[in-house]
Formats: structure tokens, sequence, C-alpha cells
């Protein structure tokens, strides 16, 4: 049994994740450069030492994986919030081999493309550019 006023407070944290989800999917969105998915990676020279870079790639890629979850739950019917859109900036965070060739063809979907693209317009930033 719910507690007074304990529904009420799930739908705000319900309402508060699924705009701060969509807040941060299009603030990540719009900070690409345009040639961001033409451009290759260049892994630059390692300028720390092992241990704290060693950590920083482990904790890049927990967020990456978190908001990869929280796409999926966020893509479940009923569930506010923009599943697709947060699993595809999770693929972005994440570090692994062949991740350029998946984002790429998640990207270069018609439809996704367009929907970042009007996205990209909407706050004055070129939109992507896919190859």
């Amino acid at each position: 049994m719910l507690q007074k006023g304990g529904l009420w407070w799930g739908v705000g944290v319900s309402i508060a994740l699924a705009i701060g989800s969509i807040a941060l999917a299009v603030a990540i969105i719009v900070r690409w450069p345009p040639d961001h998915f033409v451009r290759e990676h260049v892994l630059e020279t390692p300028t720390q030492h092992f241990l704290p870079r060693t950590l920083a790639l482990i904790a890049k890629n927990v967020l990456g994986g978190i908001v990869i979850l929280l796409g999926m739950v966020m893509a479940l019917p009923g569930i506010p919030g923009q599943g697709l859109l947060m699993m595809i900036v999770g693929v972005t965070i994440l570090d692994f081999p062949g991740k350029r060739r998946l984002e790429r063809r998640l990207i270069a979907r018609p439809r996704i493309l367009r929907s970042i693209n009007a996205l990209r317009a909407r706050f004055g930033h070129a939109p992507l550019i896919i190859e």
C-alpha cells in the first residue's frame, strides 16, 4: 500500500528522469561536430600514468553501460523517455573494438539521422555528415 503522497513522488521522479534523460541526450548530440562519424578516432599518446588512465577508462565504460541500460528500460512501452536515443548516446560513450562501425550503422538509418539532424537544426548546428 502506498503511503500518503508516495504516488505523487513516484510520478514526480518519473517525470524528472524523463526530462533529464532527454536534456542529456540533446546536450550530447548537439555538441557533436558535424564530421563526428566521418573522421577516424585518433588515439592520443598517453600522458597520464597507467592507473589514472585505466580508472578513467573503466569509469567511462561503466557510465556508457548505465546509459545503454537506461535506454533499454526507456524503450519499454509505458516508460517515459527516449530509449533509442539514449542507447545511441551510451554506445558513443563506450570504448570497444568496432565501435565506430556500429555508430555509423546506427546513425546512418534514415529515420534516426533525420531526427538527429532536425534536433541539431533546432539548436542552430549543422547536420551530421555520414559517408
